[in-house]
Protein backbone atom coordinates (compact mmCIF):
# COMPACT_ATOMS: atom_id res chain seq x y z
CA UNK A 1 0.00 0.00 0.00
CA UNK A 2 1.21 3.47 -0.73
CA UNK A 3 0.26 7.14 0.59
CA UNK A 4 -1.14 9.11 -2.27
CA UNK A 5 -0.97 12.86 -2.32
CA UNK A 6 -3.34 13.96 -4.82
CA UNK A 7 -1.86 15.81 -7.89
CA UNK A 8 -1.50 19.55 -7.74
CA UNK A 9 -3.65 20.46 -10.67
CA UNK A 10 -1.84 23.19 -13.17
CA UNK A 11 -0.86 23.22 -16.49
CA UNK A 12 2.79 21.62 -16.99
CA UNK A 13 5.32 22.78 -19.17
CA UNK A 14 7.04 19.55 -20.59
CA UNK A 15 10.43 19.54 -18.39
CA UNK A 16 7.54 19.82 -15.63
CA UNK A 17 5.73 16.98 -16.50
CA UNK A 18 8.42 14.85 -16.91
CA UNK A 19 10.02 15.83 -13.50
CA UNK A 20 6.16 15.50 -12.09
CA UNK A 21 6.12 11.89 -13.64
CA UNK A 22 9.44 10.72 -12.09
CA UNK A 23 8.45 12.41 -8.60
CA UNK A 24 5.43 10.00 -8.79
CA UNK A 25 7.48 7.17 -10.14
CA UNK A 26 9.50 7.57 -6.88
CA UNK A 27 7.05 8.52 -4.37
CA UNK A 28 5.26 4.94 -4.71
CA UNK A 29 8.72 2.96 -6.17
CA UNK A 30 8.17 -0.24 -3.80
CA UNK A 31 4.71 -0.46 -5.38
CA UNK A 32 4.84 0.43 -8.83
CA UNK A 33 8.42 -1.46 -9.35
CA UNK A 34 6.97 -4.35 -7.40
CA UNK A 35 3.30 -5.14 -9.64
CA UNK A 36 5.43 -4.51 -13.18
CA UNK A 37 8.17 -6.96 -11.98
CA UNK A 38 5.87 -9.75 -10.92
CA UNK A 39 3.69 -9.51 -13.93
CA UNK A 40 6.61 -9.90 -16.34
CA UNK A 41 8.10 -12.56 -14.19
CA UNK A 42 6.45 -15.13 -16.17
CA UNK A 43 6.88 -13.92 -19.73
CA UNK A 44 10.49 -13.23 -19.06
CA UNK A 45 11.39 -16.48 -17.32
CA UNK A 46 9.82 -18.51 -20.66
CA UNK A 47 11.40 -16.30 -22.96
CA UNK A 48 14.48 -16.32 -21.34
CA UNK A 49 14.29 -19.57 -21.58
CA UNK A 50 13.26 -19.82 -25.16
CA UNK A 51 16.31 -17.62 -26.37
CA UNK A 52 18.73 -19.41 -24.29
CA UNK A 53 17.87 -22.69 -25.59
CA UNK A 54 18.12 -21.39 -29.42
CA UNK A 55 21.55 -19.47 -28.71
CA UNK A 56 23.02 -22.80 -27.11
CA UNK A 57 20.95 -26.03 -27.00
CA UNK A 58 20.10 -25.64 -31.23
CA UNK A 59 24.16 -25.09 -31.53
CA UNK A 60 25.09 -28.09 -29.76
CA UNK A 61 22.25 -30.13 -32.16
CA UNK A 62 22.96 -28.73 -35.08
CA UNK A 63 24.94 -32.04 -36.74
CA UNK A 64 22.50 -34.12 -35.41
CA UNK A 65 18.83 -34.98 -37.28
CA UNK A 66 16.94 -34.14 -33.81
CA UNK A 67 14.34 -32.05 -33.92
CA UNK A 68 14.18 -31.79 -29.29
CA UNK A 69 15.65 -28.02 -29.37
CA UNK A 70 13.48 -26.64 -32.24
CA UNK A 71 10.54 -28.37 -30.76
CA UNK A 72 11.53 -26.80 -27.23
CA UNK A 73 12.25 -23.41 -28.51
CA UNK A 74 8.83 -23.52 -29.88
CA UNK A 75 7.14 -24.76 -27.34
CA UNK A 76 8.48 -22.16 -24.80
CA UNK A 77 8.52 -19.04 -27.43
CA UNK A 78 4.45 -20.01 -27.73
CA UNK A 79 4.26 -20.26 -24.00
CA UNK A 80 5.58 -17.08 -23.25
CA UNK A 81 3.39 -15.29 -25.65
CA UNK A 82 0.11 -16.58 -24.64
CA UNK A 83 1.12 -15.55 -21.06
CA UNK A 84 2.67 -12.23 -22.37
CA UNK A 85 -0.93 -12.16 -23.98
CA UNK A 86 -3.36 -12.92 -21.24
CA UNK A 87 -1.47 -10.44 -18.89
CA UNK A 88 -1.52 -7.50 -21.52
CA UNK A 89 -4.20 -5.38 -19.51
CA UNK A 90 -2.24 -5.96 -16.51
CA UNK A 91 1.11 -5.30 -17.30
CA UNK A 92 0.10 -2.17 -19.83
CA UNK A 93 -2.33 -0.53 -17.49
CA UNK A 94 -1.98 -1.32 -13.84
CA UNK A 95 0.50 1.51 -13.43
CA UNK A 96 -1.97 4.15 -15.24
CA UNK A 97 -5.03 2.70 -12.83
CA UNK A 98 -2.57 3.35 -9.28
CA UNK A 99 -0.91 6.85 -10.96
CA UNK A 100 -4.62 7.80 -11.57
CA UNK A 101 -5.53 6.71 -8.21
CA UNK A 102 -2.55 8.87 -7.37
CA UNK A 103 -3.59 11.70 -8.62
CA UNK A 104 -6.93 11.65 -7.41
CA UNK A 105 -5.16 11.38 -3.92
CA UNK A 106 -6.80 7.78 -3.28
CA UNK A 107 -4.56 5.17 -0.76
CA UNK A 108 -3.08 3.30 -3.90
CA UNK A 109 -3.11 -0.84 -2.73
CA UNK A 110 -1.99 -3.80 -5.19
CA UNK A 111 -5.26 -5.73 -4.54
CA UNK A 112 -7.23 -2.30 -5.26
CA UNK A 113 -4.87 -2.12 -8.56
CA UNK A 114 -5.29 -5.73 -9.81
CA UNK A 115 -9.38 -5.27 -9.34
CA UNK A 116 -9.54 -2.14 -10.42
CA UNK A 117 -7.89 -3.46 -13.88
CA UNK A 118 -9.70 -6.87 -13.73
CA UNK A 119 -13.05 -5.03 -13.80
CA UNK A 120 -12.53 -3.58 -17.05
CA UNK A 121 -10.24 -6.89 -18.29
CA UNK A 122 -11.74 -7.30 -22.01
CA UNK A 123 -11.95 -3.30 -22.80
CA UNK A 124 -8.35 -3.14 -22.16
CA UNK A 125 -7.28 -6.31 -23.90
CA UNK A 126 -8.86 -4.81 -26.93
CA UNK A 127 -7.29 -1.53 -26.57
CA UNK A 128 -4.13 -2.42 -26.07
CA UNK A 129 -4.07 -5.36 -29.09
CA UNK A 130 -5.14 -2.99 -31.16
CA UNK A 131 -2.53 -0.33 -30.37
CA UNK A 132 0.36 -1.99 -28.54
CA UNK A 133 0.97 -5.08 -30.80
CA UNK A 134 -0.86 -5.98 -34.24
CA UNK A 135 -1.89 -2.48 -35.41
CA UNK A 136 1.89 -1.35 -34.87
CA UNK A 137 3.53 -4.57 -36.40
CA UNK A 138 1.43 -4.27 -39.39
CA UNK A 139 1.88 -0.79 -40.34
CA UNK A 140 5.37 -1.31 -40.13
CA UNK A 141 5.01 -4.45 -42.67
CA UNK A 142 2.97 -3.28 -44.97
CA UNK A 143 4.81 0.93 -45.92
CA UNK A 144 5.41 3.82 -44.09
CA UNK A 145 2.02 5.64 -44.83
CA UNK A 146 -0.16 3.23 -42.48
CA UNK A 147 2.64 3.57 -39.50
CA UNK A 148 1.88 7.43 -39.76
CA UNK A 149 -1.50 6.69 -39.41
CA UNK A 150 -0.84 4.50 -36.33
CA UNK A 151 1.21 7.18 -34.88
CA UNK A 152 -1.79 9.52 -35.83
CA UNK A 153 -3.79 7.42 -33.78
CA UNK A 154 -2.02 6.62 -30.75
CA UNK A 155 -1.47 10.29 -30.15
CA UNK A 156 -5.06 11.18 -30.49
CA UNK A 157 -6.38 8.21 -28.32
CA UNK A 158 -3.49 8.40 -25.89
CA UNK A 159 -5.56 9.60 -22.76
CA UNK A 160 -8.29 6.48 -23.54
CA UNK A 161 -7.45 4.29 -20.67
CA UNK A 162 -6.73 7.14 -17.93
CA UNK A 163 -9.98 8.15 -19.13
CA UNK A 164 -11.99 4.80 -18.41
CA UNK A 165 -10.71 4.66 -14.95
CA UNK A 166 -10.96 8.55 -14.03
CA UNK A 167 -14.22 8.98 -15.11
CA UNK A 168 -15.59 5.31 -15.07
CA UNK A 169 -16.97 5.00 -18.51
CA UNK A 170 -16.67 2.83 -21.26
CA UNK A 171 -14.48 1.91 -24.17
CA UNK A 172 -15.87 4.24 -27.06
CA UNK A 173 -16.73 6.71 -24.73
CA UNK A 174 -12.75 6.74 -23.95
CA UNK A 175 -12.08 6.85 -27.53
CA UNK A 176 -14.21 9.71 -28.12
CA UNK A 177 -13.23 11.50 -24.46
CA UNK A 178 -9.64 11.23 -25.24
CA UNK A 179 -10.14 12.65 -29.03
CA UNK A 180 -11.95 15.53 -27.67
CA UNK A 181 -9.33 16.10 -25.23
CA UNK A 182 -6.11 15.69 -27.84
CA UNK A 183 -7.77 17.88 -30.44
CA UNK A 184 -5.81 21.06 -30.92
CA UNK A 185 -2.74 19.72 -29.13
CA UNK A 186 -1.60 16.44 -31.13
CA UNK A 187 1.66 18.28 -31.79
CA UNK A 188 2.35 19.11 -28.43
CA UNK A 189 1.11 15.55 -26.80
CA UNK A 190 3.28 14.11 -30.07
CA UNK A 191 6.09 15.58 -28.51
CA UNK A 192 6.11 14.83 -25.08
CA UNK A 193 5.48 10.67 -26.16
CA UNK A 194 8.68 11.39 -28.65
CA UNK A 195 10.37 12.76 -25.54
CA UNK A 196 9.42 10.39 -23.15
CA UNK A 197 10.50 6.99 -25.42
CA UNK A 198 13.13 8.40 -26.50
CA UNK A 199 14.44 8.95 -22.50
CA UNK A 200 13.37 4.92 -22.34
CA UNK A 201 15.10 3.75 -25.13
CA UNK A 202 18.33 5.65 -24.10
CA UNK A 203 17.79 4.39 -20.11
CA UNK A 204 16.95 0.64 -21.97
CA UNK A 205 20.83 0.62 -23.83
CA UNK A 206 22.44 1.96 -20.99
CA UNK A 207 21.05 -0.98 -18.67
CA UNK A 208 21.39 -3.20 -21.94
CA UNK A 209 25.05 -2.52 -21.67
CA UNK A 210 25.36 -3.65 -18.30
CA UNK A 211 23.60 -6.92 -18.84
CA UNK A 212 26.17 -7.68 -21.82
CA UNK A 213 28.91 -6.57 -19.56
CA UNK A 214 27.40 -9.23 -16.75
CA UNK A 215 26.70 -11.80 -18.73
CA UNK A 216 30.33 -12.26 -20.05
CA UNK A 217 31.52 -12.52 -16.48
CA UNK A 218 28.85 -14.90 -15.98
CA UNK A 219 29.86 -17.08 -19.29
CA UNK A 220 33.55 -17.72 -16.90
CA UNK A 221 32.17 -19.09 -13.79
CA UNK A 222 28.48 -20.95 -15.60
CA UNK A 223 27.60 -22.35 -18.55
CA UNK A 224 26.79 -20.73 -21.66
CA UNK A 225 22.91 -21.77 -21.45
CA UNK A 226 22.52 -20.57 -18.00
CA UNK A 227 24.19 -17.24 -18.71
CA UNK A 228 21.56 -16.33 -21.47
CA UNK A 229 18.95 -17.32 -19.66
CA UNK A 230 20.08 -14.89 -16.45
CA UNK A 231 21.02 -11.89 -18.91
CA UNK A 232 17.63 -12.30 -20.98
CA UNK A 233 15.76 -12.93 -18.10
CA UNK A 234 16.75 -9.62 -16.36
CA UNK A 235 16.56 -7.36 -19.62
CA UNK A 236 12.78 -8.38 -19.29
CA UNK A 237 12.67 -7.59 -15.66
CA UNK A 238 14.61 -4.33 -16.04
CA UNK A 239 12.31 -3.05 -18.96
CA UNK A 240 9.52 -4.09 -16.57
CA UNK A 241 10.78 -1.87 -14.40
CA UNK A 242 11.08 1.37 -17.29
CA UNK A 243 7.84 0.70 -18.02
CA UNK A 244 6.02 2.85 -15.68
CA UNK A 245 7.31 5.89 -16.84
CA UNK A 246 5.70 5.88 -19.73
CA UNK A 247 2.56 4.71 -18.25
CA UNK A 248 2.56 7.52 -15.64
CA UNK A 249 2.89 10.15 -18.64
CA UNK A 250 -0.16 9.10 -19.93
CA UNK A 251 -1.88 9.98 -16.77
CA UNK A 252 -0.21 13.35 -16.28
CA UNK A 253 -0.51 13.75 -20.35
CA UNK A 254 -4.75 12.90 -19.83
CA UNK A 255 -5.14 15.71 -16.14
CA UNK A 256 -2.54 18.32 -18.33
CA UNK A 257 -5.40 18.77 -21.04
CA UNK A 258 -8.41 18.58 -18.82
CA UNK A 259 -6.81 21.57 -16.90
CA UNK A 260 -5.87 23.56 -20.35
CA UNK A 261 -9.05 22.55 -21.86
CA UNK A 262 -11.38 22.23 -18.90
CA UNK A 263 -9.40 24.50 -16.22
CA UNK A 264 -9.93 21.54 -14.17
CA UNK A 265 -7.66 23.44 -11.85
CA UNK A 266 -9.51 25.78 -11.03
CA UNK A 267 -12.23 23.40 -9.53
CA UNK A 268 -9.98 21.64 -7.67
CA UNK A 269 -8.96 24.97 -6.12
CA UNK A 270 -12.73 26.06 -5.26
CA UNK A 271 -13.07 22.16 -3.66
CA UNK A 272 -10.56 22.31 -1.23
CA UNK A 273 -11.22 25.91 -0.58
CA UNK A 274 -15.36 24.90 0.03
CA UNK A 275 -13.74 22.31 2.15
CA UNK A 276 -11.92 24.07 4.16
CA UNK A 277 -14.62 26.35 5.03
CA UNK A 278 -17.11 23.74 5.99
CA UNK A 279 -14.45 22.61 8.45
CA UNK A 280 -14.03 25.46 10.21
Amino acid sequence: MSVSVPLRLRPLEIGDLLDETFRMYRRHFLLFAAIAVILAIPSAALYGLALAWFSTGLQAASDTSSFGPVLGFMGAIGAAGLVSFVFLPFSHSAIIYAACESAIGRPVTAGGVLMGVLRRYFPLLGYWVLFNTLTAEIAVLLCIAPFILWIWAFVMWVAVVPAMFVENIGLGAAFGRSRQLVQGRWRRTFLILFLTYVLYFVLSIALGGFINIAQGLLELVVSQFIASAIALTSSQVIAALLAPVAQIVFVLIYFDLRVRREALDLFQMASRLSSAQAAT
